[in-house]
């Protein structure tokens, strides 16, 4: 399976994202960099000021009063005064920056022969050493000055700057993105053949250039389509009024019929094709769609081509009723003119010379599917995206049989107007299925 390629806007929104992430990352990382020596200079002052108001109240307190003191800073403060032992089982702190830094502040204030201890004799706090006339003794700390204070008021902070920057992502992306998306759309309209809106002169320098261009471009392009329009009626008047008149001249003169039969079959012929270069010329048109009964123009389209009454011709119809879809109603009708008179010209069995067509109208999830299917000879699967292109021809359609090549390009463009695409498959066990999917929407 493909995996589409995200939009512009989410490519956009993620990038923004991704960099207030990391924006925020490095923010907290230097925050806690040069958070850490004031901080760490603040534990090591209340540390000091610990052992040394406790050191003091030992050496000037009354001998008398010292063990009520004692007790009453173990109660109160949670410090206890306990004898330093040569055999104490000591642990040090773990090997962290605050704390590194927190050890240093206190052994610089304290003395050189000051320790530092998070553990004792299995009891876990900060324990720090002093000597009394050269005695020692351990200052144990039991609410440990070291430990941050846990809260979820920073948690809902993180999570309110989050959503207020995603808000703000989106807002961002929005703006940039909106002269792109216009755009985009204009030139969706435009591949469609239909004539988008100016697109306004505003913005910053660049998107105001690729606008004027692009309008200047629309407008260029409309122009060519008015001269060509002006140019194929000319032609078109030009040619098919001689054609009147030697097709007159045919029906006047006294000419044998077979020869009059083969003169007539060329003037039409040539008539065809000028009939086909100006459907294929035609501009898109620019009205709004209309709502159409998919159903009743297949159905008119598949009357009028009179199919049942040629010898040796069998048509299945198989209409879904009540199939409709906005759109535009004489171009369906060529499209399906065009694709029956292909089924018609090329469509016949090889074998037995009959022509043997399936119309077929149904809906296939959002779409409505047309299928027009023969049991002639069909085409190559390497000759289909050939076929669709303008004035390319089967090898059957060189022997002989009347067009220019544009049928199916016709059908083509048709269906890329209305947003449907057009397939050419086989239709087992021989044959052609040309299947018109458009959306009904």
């Amino acid at each position: 399976m493909t995996l589409r390629s995200p939009s512009l806007f989410w490519r956009t929104f993620l990038l923004i994202l991704l960099l207030i992430a990391a924006s925020l990352a490095a923010w907290v990382q230097s925050f806690r960099v040069f958070e850490r020596e004031p901080r760490a200079q603040q534990i090591a002052q209340q540390v000091v000021s610990i052992v040394n108001l406790t050191r003091s109240a030992l050496l000037y307190s009354d001998p008398a009063a010292r063990r009520f003191l004692l007790a009453e800073l173990a109660d109160d403060e949670g410090i206890r005064i306990v004898p330093l032992e040569p055999a104490d089982q000591v642990k040090p702190f773990p090997d962290i920056p605050l704390i590194g830094l927190v050890s240093k502040e206190v052994v610089e204030r304290l003395g050189p022969d000051t320790r530092i201890a998070a553990e004792v004799n299995g009891i876990a706090g900060i324990w720090v050493s002093f000597d009394i006339d050269g005695d020692g003794y351990w200052v144990f700390i039991e609410r440990d000055p070291l430990a941050r204070e846990a809260g979820t008021q920073w948690v809902r902070w993180a999570i309110a700057s989050m959503l207020l920057s995603m808000l703000a992502a989106i807002a961002i992306t929005s703006v940039v993105n909106r002269p792109l998306k216009r755009l985009s759309n204009a030139a969706r309209e435009l591949g469609a053949g239909r004539t988008p809106a100016p697109l306004p002169d505003a913005g910053p320098v660049e998107i105001r250039t690729v606008n004027a261009s692009f309008n200047r471009m629309v407008g260029d392009l409309a122009k060519l389509e008015q001269d060509r329009a002006v140019l194929l009626a000319g032609i078109s008047h030009d040619l098919r009024t001689p054609l009147a008149r030697l097709r007159l001249d045919l029906e006047i003169n006294d000419l044998p019929e077979a020869a009059r039969t083969a003169m007539i079959g060329d003037i039409e012929q040539i008539d065809a094709i000028v009939g086909q270069f100006l459907d294929y010329a035609r501009p898109a048109p620019q009205q709004a769609r209309e709502g159409i009964d998919l159903s009743a123009l297949v159905e008119e389209v598949v009357s009028h081509a009179r199919l049942d009454e040629h010898d040796g011709t069998r048509v299945e119809r198989r209409i879904a009723p009540e199939v409709r879809m906005a759109g535009y109603r004489t171009e369906l009708a060529r499209a399906l003119e065009n694709l029956l008179a292909n089924a018609v010209r090329y469509g016949r069995d090889p074998e037995t010379g009959t022509l043997e067509l399936g119309v077929e109208l149904r809906i296939d999830g959002h779409q409505a599917v047309i299928a027009i299917a023969d049991r002639g000879p069909g085409i190559a699967p390497d000759a289909v995206e050939r076929l669709v292109r303008p004035f390319e021809r089967g090898e059957t359609a060189r022997s002989g049989h009347a067009g220019a090549g544009l049928g199916l390009a016709i059908v083509d463009r048709v269906a890329r107007l209305h947003g449907g695409t057009l397939a050419l498959e086989p239709n087992p066990p021989r044959g052609l299925r040309a299947q018109l999917r458009l959306p009904l929407g």
